[in-house]
């Protein structure tokens, strides 16, 4: 293939190597390909393409060749699993002649064999036979629909411009082919409420999305819903609240076999508090939380068979993947713990054996 090289500044460097870092971290190799608000004409109330994703790159194929030999010099060799995702915006609203223009080079290299997956991500109601026909030619294999919510109001009144009726038109068209499919959903949108979401959590259930994302929301500049909140009608869910529904929901999704790959905003230069975020329940460690919240409550359940007694000790065995989150964000659970028991000490004793979702306790 073809390669196209630029001599990348400091500054670009250092941005290019911390994405690899990340995904690294992660054992997972993207190649993330940016498209901001390129193919969508709407201006939801919580959307700043900007903001959210960062630094874009052009659009154009042979932009994209060379994103792709950028990622490839530095991921390390042999990669088993690499991945091309177009983020942000929505990819199939783009024309038809420019999305296969962006799909082409990464197709290219699934064939060669050096890419096993392309994601993307689109809006409901930009998705039909002759576009999922495309995108199936063209070796997409994920496809993402950014539902957000399937209450009719709380769509309209965020400005999202389809309908409930519109997302399960999509999912059985993205069905029909052999596509893996992802839903977004976001918490606490204007006018969400218990209620709201409980539904949309109830149609996600009905609709057997392969993985789903859960997004608080939050108040970014120079949107639709920072205006709503400087006028004092929009208020923000607060992070406690948010935490509570999300951990509601992330047991309900589990148990119903949705699994959630990702549980909050992902921090970037601009996602933090006093750059583009206004207002809401950001927080970098948000699923860390939501998961220690989980455990909290696990432990207190067993706890109860010991009522009457006088606790001194409490030794808490866990699978060790889960030990950090059965402590507690920062410790909170064995500080919360401590003090409502009267204890003297907690030990947390990992085991293999042990179930990931299951803690066993000893107590002295």
């Amino acid at each position: 293939m073809e390669k196209v090289r630029r001599k990348l500044n400091k500054e670009q460097q250092r941005k290019l190597l911390r994405k690899v870092k990340v995904n690294m971290s992660k054992k997972s190799y993207i190649i993330p390909i940016f498209i901001p608000h390129k193919g969508c004409p709407h201006d939801c109330s919580f959307c700043n393409q900007k903001k959210i994703a960062g630094e874009v790159e052009n659009n154009s194929e042979e932009n994209i060749i060379e994103v792709i030999n950028r990622y490839m010099e530095l991921y390390p060799k042999p990669i088993t699993n690499l991945e091309i995702a177009f983020y942000g915006g929505s990819f199939t609203g783009l024309p038809i002649e420019k999305q296969v223009e962006l799909l082409t080079p990464a197709y290219r290299m699934k064939k060669k064999g050096y890419v096993k997956e392309i994601r993307l991500s689109t809006r409901p109601d930009y998705i039909n036979k002759e576009i999922l026909s495309i995108l199936e030619q063209y070796g997409v294999s994920i496809i993402e629909l950014g539902v957000q919510s399937t209450d009719d109001h709380v769509l309209f009144l965020n400005k999202r411009g389809h309908t409930r009726k519109d997302i399960f038109k999509a999912v059985e068209l993205v069905k029909k082919y052999d596509f893996r499919l992802g839903l977004q959903m976001m918490v606490g949108l204007f006018g969400d409420s218990g209620n709201t979401i409980k539904r949309t959590a109830e149609d996600i259930i009905l609709l057997k999305p392969d993985f789903l994302r859960i997004y608080p929301t939050i108040v970014i500049k120079d949107t639709y819903l920072e205006i709503l909140y400087k006028k004092g009608e929009y208020v923000p869910f607060t992070l406690e609240e948010t935490v509570d529904i999300c951990k509601s929901l992330l047991l309900e999704f589990k148990e119903n076999n949705i699994p959630v790959i990702r549980l909050g905003l992902q921090s970037t230069e601009d996602i933090a508090y006093g750059k583009a975020i206004v207002a809401g329940p950001y927080h970098p460690a948000f699923r860390e939380i939501v998961e220690s919240e989980i455990y909290k409550d696990l432990i207190e359940n067993n706890l109860r068979k010991y009522d009457g007694y006088e606790l001194k000790e409490l030794t808490i065995y866990c699978h060790p993947s889960a030990a950090s989150k059965v402590a507690g964000y920062k410790q909170s659970n064995k500080n919360y713990l401590i003090n409502k028991y009267h204890l003297s000490k907690i030990i947390i004793k990992p085991y293999p054996s042990i179930e990931i979702d299951t803690v066993k306790l000893e107590v002295h």
